[in-house]
C-alpha cells in the first residue's frame, strides 16, 4: 500500500495514459482497503465489476469486488490524477501474441525483468505506437516500470488521434499541442467533459508525460458529486 501512496503523491502535473499506474486485486464479494491521503473525485468504467468509496474517517479508499471482471478507475486528488486497474477474481493477463507484435514493431524493445525500469523502448513510428499501445492494456508492466523514448513523427500521429478525440467530448472547447513531450492544454470546459478528456489521454496515448494542464473547469452544480 505504501507504494500505491507513494505513486499518488509524487504524479504532480503528469497524465496517465496506458498503461495503468497500478493494479489491485479484489475476489468477488470481498473487499481491499488502500490508505490515502486524499482523494477528491474518481469515476468508474464498469460500475458493475467493482465499486470505489472513500472513507474520510480513516483516509482510506474502499475497494469492493461486485463479480469477476476488469475495471478501471480515475482518481484526482490535489490536481493530481492517476489510473488503476482493480481485477476483481482474476489472473494477470500477458498476451504472448502481442508482446511478440510490439518487439517486431518496435525493434529497439528491451525487457529487464528484474530492474526498477522493466521495458525500455523508442517509439519510432505510428505502427510501433499502436502495438505498443496493445500490449499496455495487458498486465504485462505497469506505468512506473517503463521508460519511452519519441520520435517526431509517432507524437505527432498521437497528437492527431488525441485531437480527433477532444472534438468528440468537448465539442471542440480543448486545444492540445505538444511543447517537446509534454501535452499542453487549453480552454474551457465543464467538470464532465474535463473527466472526458482525462479518460481519453488515458485511452490514446502512451507512458507518463508532462501535461501542462491550462483547462479552466466550470464547477459543477452538484459540488459533491463523484
Amino acid at each position: 500500500m505504501r507504494l500505491a501512496l507513494t505513486l499518488l503523491l509524487t504524479i504532480g502535473s503528469a497524465a496517465s495514459a496506458w498503461p495503468v499506474d497500478w493494479v489491485h486485486d479484489v475476489e468477488p464479494g470481498k473487499e481491499r482497503f488502500v490508505k490515502l491521503p486524499s482523494v477528491d473525485w474518481w469515476q468508474l468504467d464498469d460500475p458493475k465489476v467493482a465499486s470505489v468509496e472513500w472513507l474520510a474517517d480513516s483516509n482510506e479508499l474502499l475497494l469492493s469486488g461486485l463479480k469477476p471482471g476488469r475495471a478501471l478507475v480515475l482518481l484526482g486528488a490535489q490536481g493530481k490524477v492517476a489510473v488503476w486497474r482493480l481485477r476483481v477474481g482474476g489472473k494477470p493477463v500477458q498476451d504472448e501474441k502481442v508482446s511478440a507484435a510490439a518487439a517486431k514493431a518496435c525493434p529497439d524493445l528491451k525487457w529487464t525483468p528484474l530492474e526498477d525500469v522493466k521495458l525500455t523502448v523508442t517509439v519510432h513510428n505510428d505502427a510501433c505506437r499502436q502495438a505498443l499501445l496493445a500490449l499496455f492494456q495487458t498486465d504485462a508492466v505497469e506505468a512506473r516500470a517503463i521508460e519511452l523514448t519519441w520520435s517526431q513523427e509517432a507524437l505527432q500521429s498521437q497528437l492527431k488521434e488525441l485531437q480527433k478525440a477532444f472534438e468528440t467530448v468537448a465539442k471542440g472547447k480543448v486545444a492540445a499541442k505538444y511543447v517537446g513531450a509534454g501535452l499542453v492544454l487549453s480552454g474551457t470546459v465543464s467538470e464532465a467533459e474535463y473527466r472526458k478528456v482525462l479518460w481519453e489521454v488515458l485511452k490514446r496515448s502512451l507512458g507518463r508525460f508532462a501535461l501542462d494542464d491550462q483547462l479552466t473547469v466550470q464547477p459543477a452544480a452538484d459540488a459533491g458529486a463523484r
